[in-house]
């Protein structure tokens, strides 16, 4: 099996976006007076209040209303926790989630939840520890994802492969660009290009030949340059005979234009 080392880039969330970064545990967030409620809303509660703001990224908001909800609901204190992580808090992000795992042990979105903001702070084995347990629970395609990166940042190359297959098995968009779960930090182009050399291969041998030579191009772009693999993978043998790879491997010989 090709060793395809996933960069430290794609850090799942069951519920919404999320883009994790170092930030004091309690950050001096703004106080905003919230406006009258619009008549259409009066009628709604504040967990529906949360969730209207919260996918409106309005979280300060959504925080405020998930507050006035019943707080002995693990899904609102799992809300508040994503609320929290897409203001880049992870200390008030971590302590939400093990808050809903107090109240439902077995909370498949909030132990996921909870292994992204290990995975943030490059403890891999308690994130693997998290995505494992909820997988368990709920085998989703995201949690896949997650899990692989995790191998993948500890060198567990076989694993992390294995587990990005299950991901695309269970879902084939769970790797594109605009998933909602995945994010992209700024981390090292050959990592990346070896993550996006696998993806092309795993889309090459599902016979989905667009996404597989949109990986490939940003392999390519990031550096990869294994011509050797590139022309004898056997998993890329029917991509190679499509025009379009000819057509990319032409655009490769191409000297960079000139601005």
């Amino acid at each position: 099996m090709v060793g395809c080392i996933a960069h430290a880039a794609r850090i799942g969330l069951m519920t919404a976006l999320v883009v994790p970064a170092a930030v004091p545990a309690h950050y001096p967030f703004p106080q905003i007076n919230p406006p009258a409620q619009p008549v259409g809303l009066q009628n709604l509660t504040p967990e529906e209040r949360g969730d209207l703001a919260l996918a409106h990224q309005q979280y300060i908001a959504a925080i405020e209303a998930y507050r006035e909800a019943p707080q002995n609901s693990a899904e609102v204190w799992n809300k508040l926790g994503v609320a929290w992580h897409h203001l880049f808090a992870l200390e008030e992000a971590r302590k939400d989630y093990q808050h809903a795992l107090h109240l439902r042990p077995n909370y498949p979105q909030a132990l996921n939840n909870l292994g992204t903001i290990y995975y943030a702070k490059k403890e891999y084995r308690k994130a693997e520890k998290y995505y494992r347990r909820a997988l368990r629970l709920d085998p989703e395609a995201s949690i896949y994802s997650n899990l692989g990166v995790a191998y993948f940042a500890q060198d567990h190359v076989e694993k992390g492969v294995a587990a990005f297959r299950a991901a695309f098995a269970m879902d084939p968009h769970v790797f594109d660009a605009n998933a909602p779960q995945l994010v992209t930090e700024a981390l090292p182009a050959r990592d990346r290009a070896q993550q996006d050399f696998c993806l092309a291969r795993l889309f090459s041998q599902a016979h989905d030949y667009k996404d597989a030579i949109a990986f490939l191009r940003r392999a390519l772009d990031e550096g990869f340059d294994n011509r050797k693999q590139l022309f004898d993978d056997q998993m890329l043998a029917s991509l190679r005979a499509t025009p379009e790879f000819a057509e990319l491997m032409q655009e490769q010989k191409q000297p960079p234009k000139l601005h």
